[in-house]
């Protein structure tokens, strides 16, 4: 499949990462489940379903995402279209309810994708499932799948992270600054009442003058995220939640595509060789933004970034 070369008429990272939320199409009817987590909390899981012997995609989404997420969406319409099955795992408190336990997710969360993963692949009568993750559910994913080693492909095909922050440090401290601050705040606007409704259930869970006085990801990280999951700090959390440093462990097919104009993340800290193992595909297209990935002419579809997820798992992983 070609590289991702962005349309002539969108140029540039934040038109690119803006655009899609103009033109995503209307979501299909999914199917929701409700499961147990192993603490006793719960997450919803939207599943699209098919044939039981049918290809099935797991996607985890990004950070504040879901199964309305314009990616999300193009993705079950590109399964739906290719006869597969798909799995939109809801990270906790991102279905539209808040979840019953202290905790949250993050970055990280590898502990979170690997029980889901398990109760997915056991559904799945113990056939491997495809798994991929966008942006923080990439990073999550791809971490997973370092630390698992060759053990991952007891469970999954490959794995696939679409415009993962790789590294946190250096995306947290990029999005703070210029334009990259609108999607600070919007991220924090959503944060902030979930972690509100959260100490009203929970007094003391944190400091709330601090979480109310964050401007940026580092402050709120610092206030809220670390203390709920047990790290030092923002400087701890971003450090031990990076997929980064674990990309030369991973032992199954793996995709990471990072467009270098990614406003999320600098392109001088993107990956190179000699940072993964033989088996992880780097791809770094000049275009793309955040998620973006629009192609052909105006106003585009977000075709590619589906299209690309497929075709890795049906030509790439074997």
């Amino acid at each position: 499949m070609k590289p991702y070369q962005a349309p002539a008429w969108l140029p540039g990272g934040q038109a690119q990462t803006l655009w899609p939320l103009l033109i995503k199409p209307q979501p299909l009817k999914l199917r929701r489940e409700r499961w147990t987590a192993p603490d006793g909390d719960f997450i919803d899981v939207d599943h699209l379903d098919g044939p039981p012997d049918a290809p099935w995609l797991v996607l985890f989404h990004g950070l504040e995402g879901s199964a309305r997420s314009h990616y999300a969406i193009s993705t079950a319409y590109a399964c739906q279209a290719a006869g597969w099955r798909l799995a939109l795992p809801h990270f906790r408190g991102c279905s539209g309810e808040l979840n019953r336990r202290p905790r949250a997710y993050h970055s990280g969360d590898s502990a979170e994708i690997d029980w889901i993963l398990r109760r997915l692949h056991t559904a799945n009568h113990g056939r491997p499932l495809h798994a991929a993750g966008v942006s923080l559910g990439g990073n999550a994913l791809l971490k997973w799948a370092g630390e698992r080693g060759s053990t991952a492909a007891e469970l999954v095909t490959g794995v696939a992270g679409m415009c993962a922050p790789l590294d946190l440090a250096a995306c947290g401290h990029h999005l703070a600054h210029g334009f990259n601050r609108v999607y600070t705040q919007h991220f924090l606007k959503t944060l902030k009442a979930v972690s509100a409704a959260r100490l009203r259930r929970f007094p003391g869970l944190f400091d709330e003058i601090r979480m109310h006085q964050a401007s940026n990801l580092y402050q709120f990280d610092d206030a809220v995220t670390a203390p709920l999951h047990g790290f030092a700090g923002a400087d701890d959390y971003w450090q031990r939640a990076s997929a980064k440093p674990w990309l030369k462990s991973i032992a199954v097919p793996a995709l990471a595509v990072n467009p270098t104009n990614d406003p999320f993340f600098p392109a001088s800290h993107l990956p190179g060789a000699a940072d993964v193992s033989p088996l992880v595909k780097l791809e770094q297209p000049a275009g793309g933004g955040h998620v973006g990935f629009v192609s052909d002419g105006f106003p585009g579809n977000l075709d590619w970034l589906p299209q690309r997820l497929l075709h890795f798992f049906l030509f790439e992983t074997t």
